[in-house]
């Protein structure tokens, strides 16, 4: 299902698998000026009208009712919550937390992003699906390998589980000081995940943390996917904190879980 108009990247592996999926840009809204055009938070700046608006496109694109495209509001931590066909947009907006999960057809599990990084996880057996949000501080805690052992833990039949890796501000693009630097060298088994030598300071890949992590708590290579894009040097398709400041738009990334009776 597509809005004319609004744009996406998808999954090629989750697509495969028959997870309704998106990793909206920037394109295809309604908001003007630093919010144009797919914009997703109120919070940024934007108005409540506009958020409205670009939130009736992007269900439409996943095929749910508007108040069934739920986010939480985000805290660069660790929570991870369930929702069931009867939550809201409104009731859960209301909750605090990074990851959100689901085995509702009915509903679409999102994270809002400009710059951390959006992970949407699958389970081909049981349908379940979950979104996290990944910023350098919930990377530090691990908030991906937390979200994937709770859909371990839901799902009545826990079988392979896939992960996509959403746009998000890049190696070239992240510099960092070195206590963050080191913050994040610890909780990373990938030896060259932070580059010391390139830059005058410390540049940090976290995609290539995130796959160190998930491949650390059991997923294989090809369970996991990147979409790609580095939200800070693509200003025409991204929004990005670190590039433009806080009067800035907001991504959303989202997934819909797949009925079990429908496995392929």
């Amino acid at each position: 299902m597509l809005t004319a108009g609004t744009d996406f990247l998808q999954s090629a592996l989750l697509s495969e698998a028959g997870f309704r999926h998106a990793f909206f840009t920037r394109s295809g809204g309604v908001s003007p000026g630093p919010y144009a055009t797919l914009s997703f938070s109120v919070a940024a700046g934007d108005q409540s009208a506009n958020v409205d608006a670009n939130i009736a496109r992007a269900a439409e694109c996943l095929g749910v009712e508007q108040e069934k495209l739920l986010f939480l509001s985000q805290i660069h931590g660790t929570v991870v919550h369930t929702v069931d066909a009867a939550a809201s947009r409104s009731a859960t907006l209301q909750q605090e937390g990074d990851a959100l999960m689901s085995a509702s057809p009915s509903v679409a599990c999102g994270v809002r992003s400009a710059d951390c990084v959006p992970i949407l996880f699958a389970d081909t057996e049981g349908g379940w699906v979950a979104a996290a949000h990944a910023g350098w501080r919930g990377v530090a805690q691990g908030i991906a390998v937390v979200t994937l052992e709770a859909l371990r833990a839901r799902s009545p039949r826990p079988g392979r589980i896939l992960a996509a890796i959403g746009p998000h501000i890049g190696l070239e693009a992240f510099e960092v000081g070195p206590d963050v630097a080191q913050t994040l060298e610890a909780c990373c088994p990938e030896a060259d995940a932070v580059d010391w030598t390139r830059w005058a300071k410390p540049h940090v890949a976290l995609e290539k943390t995130i796959r160190a992590q998930l491949l650390g708590a059991g997923l294989q290579p090809q369970d996991i996917d990147s979409v790609g894009g580095c939200t800070v040097s693509d200003p025409g398709r991204f929004f990005s904190f670190r590039r433009d400041g806080a009067q800035s738009g907001r991504h959303l990334s989202a997934i819909v879980a797949r009925d079990p009776s429908k496995i392929l």
